[in-house]
């Protein structure tokens, strides 16, 4: 006898389906709640090795996923692409109710194993990346506010270093909205000011030369506001909330470093020359545990780097990459990738020599085709790697998987 729960979650409510040998014997609605996972689990005590799937739906799925992990029970959860795919050919209507059975029916005619089950270290990691990557995001679109309200209030203090960015920069941004500001205080005021607003160990005369430059930005300035003009304001909140998200992307950094302490793959990606340990933790948090994956194309496909091909009587299509899957591990391993040619002026190694002769041999002046090309390389090294739990050689070939 199969037994098998179709689960069609939404945002507050999980539609269950039971099916008997292909038979739906049973349906009812259960609350994303300790009353409806009660509920769930009575109903499973009371079938023999049940079989359970249900649809990814985001974070919707996720308190159930988590209920399943504490109890015990195994369970498949499907992509919804494939359960489209395998639920259109005898899916007539779509609904709640209807799609709790088609899940029932395509987990027995398909017969899906189960999920493999990571660690809670993989899903906080990936949780940690994801805010990171968040606040990146908003560190970019308030640099491009700041720039625009500095145009209308100081533009030259964007000259004041060299890099746009950075604790001191932020600081003196804030104190200093307008080059009126700065002309009320002397050079020596000007010194003070800047050594108290860097937690560097900078010397008296860099900030004497760095006060004298300020003054000299701040004498040249012909601002487009007056000193009374909110832009001012909008400037130095502007400036608090980028140093805040730079903190913030810091600790959220030092907290994934002691989740990465707990696993052995951060240890071994780290030894491949151009991946720091920032890198490491970005690509587990977003590859999660690799020993899940089956091949390294299995890793070219999760992160949308697989080739599409299209031919039809006389044409055929360029081959491109597919883009489907997890665009954040794309993003990441493609920025590993120039990391790793970047550093290899002073630690060479085969991704390098492939990228390079690839370059040379290529018709093509761009280079992110090759560079997806290497990022197919580094996937198959990063598996063969974690899989024999072995560190990388640059003299030594990977074997293909």
């Amino acid at each position: 006898m199969e037994c098998i729960f179709g689960i069609d979650i939404s945002k507050h409510t999980a539609n269950v389906a039971v099916l008997i040998d292909r038979q739906v014997i049973k349906e009812f609605k259960l609350s994303s709640n300790r009353e409806g996972f009660e509920r769930l689990e009575d109903e499973l005590n009371s079938f023999r090795e049940p079989k359970i799937i249900f649809e990814s739906t985001g974070i919707y799925s996720r308190p159930w996923r988590a209920f399943f992990h504490r109890n015990g029970w195994l369970y498949t959860e499907i992509n919804p692409l494939k359960a489209k795919k395998v639920m259109d050919s005898f899916r007539i209507v779509k609904t709640d109710s209807v799609d709790a059975v088609g899940l029932a029916e395509a987990m027995s005619r398909n017969n899906f194993a189960p999920s493999f089950q990571e660690k809670p270290e993989y899903t906080e990691l990936r949780d940690l990346h994801r805010i990171y990557q968040e606040h990146n995001d908003d560190v970019v679109r308030n640099k491009n506010r700041l720039h625009h309200e500095l145009q209308l209030t100081f533009p030259e203090i964007e000259h004041f270093l060299s890099r746009t960015e950075g604790a001191l920069y932020w600081h003196i941004v804030q104190i200093f909205p307008h080059p009126y500001l700065v002309l009320q205080h002397s050079s020596t005021e000007l010194t003070s000011i800047i050594l108290k607003a860097t937690s560097k160990n900078m010397g008296p005369k860099r900030a004497q030369h760095l006060a004298e430059h300020l003054l000299e930005l701040a004498k040249s300035s012909g601002p487009a506001v007056d000193i009374d003009s909110y832009a001012l304001k909008r400037v130095t909140e502007l400036a608090y909330e980028v140093e805040r998200l730079d903190r913030s992307k810091k600790s959220l950094i030092e907290e994934m470093a002691k989740i990465g302490t707990n696993l052995p793959e951060v240890a071994i990606l780290t030894t491949i020359p151009g991946i720091a340990l920032k890198s490491a933790l970005c690509i587990i948090a977003e590859l999660g545990d690799i020993r899940r994956f089956h091949s390294a194309n299995a890793i070219n496909a999760y992160i949308g780097i697989d080739l599409t091909t299209y031919q039809s009587g006389d044409y055929t299509a360029e081959q491109r990459i597919r883009k489907r899957g997890n665009p954040l591990a794309r993003k990441v391993l493609y920025r590993t990738v120039i990391n790793i040619i970047s550093a290899s002026s002073y630690r060479p190694t085969r991704f390098n020599d492939f990228y390079q002769m690839k370059k040379q041999s290529s018709q093509s002046k761009g280079t992110k085709k090759i560079a997806v090309a290497v990022m197919s390389r580094l996937n198959r090294t990063i598996f063969h790697l974690v899989l024999h739990n072995e560190v990388y050689e640059p003299t030594v070939s990977q074997p293909r998987q």
